[in-house]
């Protein structure tokens, strides 16, 4: 029988274990709290692919808790597919691919003012997609930071029971200002429209549909949390995985156009997001064990990414893997994949290929006592310590 205790994200090696356990011995289990996990690749699919048993509003099972206009990753269909085609319209392909430059230029300036010794998530994988979903959105650049302590608080708050209403209302209530400032800033562009994501979003119609200002504001406050959120641990984990494997940096350098696979890679080996819920409608049955309606199933991506079922030496650090389409669940799986993965994959991108050209590679200071990892939600680091080693060394 497996542990039942779940090892703390900054414990990477023995949470590892604790998912080839679980995926061996109980690949669907119950914990204290009544929450079903589910832990190999295929039953992940099958939750995530599924939303008419799987359902992705939390609000189902927490008591008291209200669904929130506008949160598409808490929407099932047929209101998701309708609210995603009038996001969709705003936030288009087209759009992301234009602000490449911006990104370089950003990237550039915070690299060349962080000098040869600097906190990698301080200095870059923070300030860089803060500043860009900032701007995307058309937010006051001396708000910035403010946003930054929202989602920190947020990634902060200790989730022990996550069916408990008490953690609804802290969450809430550390929203609450974000959303209360994104709805004001929705019926200012809605009078006086701009440039910018939020004027889009809340012009766009599809089909008869648009956005109130509210939906607005809480699809706002999705794409900043989750987008900024997502880049800036990711980044960390591609300095960090490059760091184990220094190969990969004289890939990165020598051959550029394989940095692409290199991120795809590290966001198998290290999802900054390993885990993802979703609650059920109604009985149903994962591998062989039968679930009932109205529970939370909380799935690990994590561990699919590391199942030997779906790829092969699944420990190994490989870009040539080919890592695609459903074998990629870092993003998600079915009508819910991210919104904001192409964002999120350009920032990264587009931050390894600046990191390559200023210093050739970054060395992570692992001794340095300032060095921290989230130890929930997450997998990531807080703060990581680097330094600078140029091309020639």
């Amino acid at each position: 029988m497996s542990s039942s205790v779940v090892p703390p994200m900054s414990d990477e090696q023995a949470l590892l274990s604790w998912l080839a356990d679980m995926r061996s011995d109980e690949p669907v289990w119950r914990d204290e709290y009544g929450v079903w996990h589910v832990f190999r690749h295929e039953d992940v699919r099958q939750v995530l692919k599924d939303t008419l048993t799987f359902s992705s509003d939390p609000n189902r099972v927490i008591e008291g808790a209200e669904p929130t206009p506008g949160m598409i990753h808490e929407l099932d269909p047929p209101e998701h597919r309708a609210l995603r085609k009038v996001v969709s319209s705003a936030f288009t392909p087209r759009m992301i691919e234009g602000l490449e430059p911006r990104i370089r230029e950003v990237a550039r300036e915070l690299l060349d003012a962080a000098g040869s010794r600097f906190d990698l998530v301080e200095e870059l994988a923070f300030t860089l997609p803060v500043t860009i979903i900032g701007e995307l959105l058309g937010l006051p650049r001396e708000d910035q930071e403010q946003f930054g302590s929202w989602s920190a608080s947020l990634i902060d708050i200790q989730m022990d029971d996550p069916t408990d209403p008490a953690l609804a209302e802290r969450i809430a209530q550390i929203l609450d200002p974000l959303t209360t400032y994104l709805r004001d800033l929705c019926a200012q562009r809605r009078a006086a429209p701009g440039d910018d994501l939020v004027s889009r979003l809340v012009l766009a119609e599809v089909d008869g549909r648009v956005l109130d200002d509210v939906e607005a504001a809480n699809f706002s406050t999705a794409l900043l949390l989750a987008g900024h959120v997502t880049t800036t641990v990711l980044l960390g984990n591609i300095v960090n995985t490059l760091d184990e494997h220094p190969w990969a940096w004289d890939l990165a350098r020598d051959q550029p156009e394989r940095i692409p696979a290199i991120v795809e890679e590290v966001l198998r080996f290290r999802p900054p997001f390993p885990q993802m819920q979703r609650t059920t409608t109604t009985a149903t049955r994962v591998g062989d064990v039968e679930l009932p309606a109205d529970v939370m199933v909380n799935v690990w991506v994590l561990s699919a990414n590391r199942d030997p079922e779906a790829h092969d030496d699944p420990d190994l650090f490989d870009p040539d893997r080919g890592v695609r389409g459903a074998a990629q669940l870092a993003f998600g799986h079915g009508i819910h994949f991210c919104l904001g993965a192409p964002l999120a994959r350009l920032e990264n991108i587009v931050a390894l290929e600046e990191i390559v050209r200023a210093h050739g590679r970054l060395v992570v200071d692992r001794d340095d006592p300032s060095f921290a990892s989230f130890d929930q939600i997450v997998l990531g680091v807080r703060t990581m310590p680097v330094h600078a080693q140029d091309r020639g060394a």
